[in-house]
Parts: structure tokens; C-alpha cells; sequence
């Protein structure tokens, strides 16, 4: 069902609770009451109900049913149209669902249109609830009650990313190689949630301000500045994690360098080795070489062959192989082969 509650209100208590949205019109103007409409993916007719009905701003209406808005505040006419983008830690994916939540609050009603499980305001509902008087403020105390709960709810999230964090930073001295890859994706959850959260800050910034503007007594505004310093930390909280993962991406890289820069040396000194076995296998190689050469031409049968009868050509034959391979040597221990 995409009318996930639908109470009329007089004097901060629940009055009537109609089944469909035409009986809450009508409660509504017999009363006089508030009346908090909740949607849960609402489909377009009943959207339009409800904007023909308190004369919602076609622009809010328009954003309300695509979705995908940035967290934002505006202001239509007498009406307030408010986004937020309320988020959830998932433990068994360790991962941040971000949500969508549309506020239009009136001077006699609040509509919320849910796109996500996140908030809960069934939660927002029963604390309210159970304080009329506050809950007899009006529209903008709801307001605050789910501004509450959406700050509330980011808590989680900053525990979920700093363990993840630290995860991290562990990892980084290791020898995953996986590391840079979830660096980045937490990057990019960590810069959703900065999104999420600024604007925020900014919002309870503006409500304060114009207090006047948007009736709210001084409990309220106390209360909104209570939220805005839970929503400040939270901010500072994710702009030190954004920090952080870019110095843990640039810890990471240098390590990454310097692993490659060992194994690169490594590598080089093998070859070297191999190059000096190799240069002393070439050298004994061409020692054993030379003699070889002359005592295979004096080992060839010819019949006609000069020296073959001379008496000092075994001698000679040997000294000549023995000149030649004692040279070599002499040559190859200069240049330091052998």
C-alpha cells in the first residue's frame, strides 16, 4: 500500500486516522486539525490528490514523483518542500544504502513521500505522539521530528565507515591487492553521504534563521539547533573519512611503488648473476675452444698435409694450443669474466 498512514491531528493528539485521503479532507475541515499524510512510492493520482487538494507547487510535485533530487529546502509560496537523503549501514554487505524522502509541510498538513525503507517514521510518529505538546506545534514540529530521525539514523553509518576505515588501513600494509579497488568505492560512498549531510546543515541553518518566517517558538528553535550541531559533527565526521582515504589511496600507491621497485631490483640483480655465469661459461667455452680447433685440423686424414712429417710439429702443436688457451685466460680475467 502506498498510503502508509494517513492521521488527522487536533490539539497535538491523534483525532482520526481515515482510510483513504478524500475522508481525510474531510476530517480536516470538520475539525480543524492537522493532518500527516504518509506515501510509500506513491503512484501519480494520488500525488495529485494531494496536490490539488493544498495546492502544492507543480515543480515539487514534478520532483516528488521522479525522485533522484539532491537534499534540498524551498520554499512555495506558503508551503515548505524539503528533500533529504536519509542513509543505512547494511552489516552483512558493509555497505550505505541511501534513501529519498520528499517533505511538504503546510500550515494545516505534512505530506511525506518515501522512495526508500530509510527513515523510519513510523518511529517519528510514536515519539511525537507521545508528546502533544509538542506535537501541537504543528507541521513544523513534525518537521523537526523527521530532520531528527534522519540525523539520528546517519550515527550508524559514521560507525560503519570508521570500522570500515580502520579495515583499511590495515589492509594497506598487506598484500591485497584488492585494497585500492574498495578505497575507491568507499570513496565514493563516503562523498554520497558528504551530499547527503551538507546540505542538511545548511537547511536547519535556514530554518533558524528565518524563524519568523516559518513560525517557530523558541523550544523549536532550540530543538533545531540541538539537531544542527548532531548534523555538524556528522559532517566533520565525513569530511575526515574523505581525508583519510585519500591519504590511505596515496599511503597505498607508494607502497605499491616501492614493492614494484623491489621486485624490479630483484630481477635486475638476477639478471646480473645469470650475465656473469654466462660470461664465464662464454670464456671457459672459448678456452677450451682454441685447442680443440688446432688439434682438429692436425686431425683430419689427409695424406698431403705440410708438417705432418716435420719433427718438432707435435711440440709446436702443443705449445700452440697452450698459448692460445693461457691468452684467452689472460684476456677474460682482465676484463673480469672469470
Amino acid at each position: 500500500m502506498t498510503l502508509v498512514d494517513n492521521v488527522v491531528y487536533v490539539e497535538g493528539r491523534r483525532a482520526s486516522a481515515p482510510e483513504d485521503l478524500d475522508s481525510t479532507y474531510e476530517v480536516m475541515r470538520e475539525r480543524g486539525g492537522m493532518a500527516w499524510i504518509g506515501l510509500y512510492r506513491p503512484e501519480p493520482p494520488e500525488v495529485h490528490s494531494v496536490a490539488a487538494e493544498f495546492r502544492l507547487h507543480d515543480l515539487a510535485v514534478e520532483d516528488a514523483l521522479k525522485g533522484h533530487q539532491r537534499a534540498k529546502l524551498e520554499r512555495f509560496g506558503e508551503t515548505l518542500f524539503v528533500v533529504l537523503r536519509p542513509a543505512r549501514y547494511l552489516d552483512d554487505v558493509e555497505k550505505v544504502e541511501f534513501g529519498e524522502l520528499h517533505v511538504f509541510v503546510g500550515a494545516d498538513f505534512v505530506v511525506t513521500v518515501r522512495h526508500a525503507e530509510s527513515p523510519d517514521l513510523a518511529a517519528v510518529r510514536r515519539r511525537l505522539e507521545s508528546s502533544p505538546g509538542l506535537l501541537r506545534m504543528g507541521p513544523q514540529a513534525v518537521l523537526y521530528g523527521i530532520l531528527d530521525e534522519v540525523v539520528d539514523g546517519y550515527a550508524p553509518v559514521v560507525a560503519g565507515l570508521e570500522n570500515d576505515i580502520d579495515e583499511i588501513e590495515d589492509e594497506i600494509f598487506g598484500a591485497d591487492r584488492d585494497v585500492s579497488r574498495r578505497v575507491y568505492e568507499l570513496s565514493r560512498e563516503v562523498i554520497e553521504f558528504q551530499r547527503a549531510v551538507h546540505p542538511l546543515v545548511t537547511m536547519l541553518g535556514s530554518l533558524q534563521d528565518g524563524a519568523a518566517k516559518y513560525r517557530l517558538d523558541e523550544d523549536l528553535q532550540q530543538r533545531l539547533r540541538d539537531v544542527q550541531d548532531h548534523a555538524l559533527r556528522v559532517a566533520e565526521r565525513a569530511d575526515a573519512f574523505r581525508a583519510l582515504l585519500q591519504n590511505a589511496l596515496t599511503v597505498h600507491a607508494t607502497l605499491v611503488g616501492q614493492r614494484q621497485n623491489d621486485e624490479m631490483r630483484r630481477l635486475t640483480e638476477s639478471a646480473l648473476e645469470q650475465n656473469e655465469e654466462v660470461k664465464r661459461i662464454s670464456s671457459w667455452a672459448a678456452i677450451i675452444f682454441a685447442p680443440t680447433l688446432v688439434g682438429t685440423v692436425y686431425g683430419m686424414n689427409f695424406e698431403h698435409m705440410p708438417e705432418l712429417a716435420w719433427p718438432l710439429g707435435y711440440p709446436l702443436a702443443l705449445l700452440a694450443m697452450l698459448t692460445m688457451g693461457v691468452s684467452l685466460f689472460g684476456v677474460f680475467k682482465w676484463k673480469r669474466w672469470l
